[in-house]
C-alpha cells in the first residue's frame, strides 16, 4: 500500500487567507481574503479570486478559475473529465476547463461540469450545471435551467 500525506502544498496565497484543516490544497492560487472550510480539496492549476468563500466538503478539480466575491456552498463538486471514451482519461490536456465569474453563488450539493458561468449568477442547491451560462440569473435543477433573470 502506498499512502500519500494530505495537507497544504505549494499554494500561492494573498493576504488574510483562512484555511480550516483538514484540507488538501496543492499547486493552486488563493487570492486575498479567501476562506476555505474543512474537508475541502483544491487541485492544481486552480485559481480562487479575492474574497471568495469555499465551504466544507467541496471538491474543486484541476483547471478551475473562480472569480472574486464568490460563494461556493457545502459539498459542491466540480468535474472536468467528461469520460468521453467511457472511462477516466489520464491526459490532463484533454480535460475541460471550468470558469466561474465574479459574484457567483453556488448552493450546497451542486455539481459543476466543464462550463463557464458569467458574473452574478446564482446556482440553486443540488443543481447540475451541464451547459455554460451567459446570462445573469437564478438557475436550478438537473440539468440547471434559468428560473428568473436578475
Amino acid at each position: 500500500m502506498k499512502c500519500k500525506p494530505t495537507g497544504i502544498r505549494n499554494v500561492t496565497y494573498g493576504d488574510n487567507v483562512t484555511v480550516y484543516e483538514p484540507a488538501n490544497l496543492y499547486d493552486c492560487m488563493l487570492g486575498n481574503g479567501v476562506f476555505v472550510g474543512p474537508f475541502v480539496e483544491i487541485q492544481s492549476n486552480t485559481r480562487i479570486g479575492d474574497d471568495s468563500k469555499i465551504q466544507s466538503h467541496t471538491f474543486i478539480c484541476e483547471y478551475v478559475t473562480i472569480g472574486e466575491r464568490c460563494f461556493i456552498g457545502h459539498g459542491v463538486m466540480f468535474a472536468n473529465d467528461m469520460f468521453r471514451d467511457g472511462k477516466p482519461n489520464a491526459d490532463r490536456d484533454s480535460w475541460g476547463r471550468i470558469t466561474v465569474g465574479n459574484d457567483v453563488s453556488i448552493g450546497s450539493g451542486a455539481t459543476i461540469l466543464a462550463v463557464s458561468i458569467c458574473d452574478g449568477v446564482v446556482i440553486g442547491a443540488g443543481s447540475v450545471v451541464t451547459k455554460s451560462i451567459a446570462e445573469k440569473g437564478v438557475y436550478a435543477g438537473n440539468p440547471a435551467r434559468l428560473l428568473r433573470r436578475l
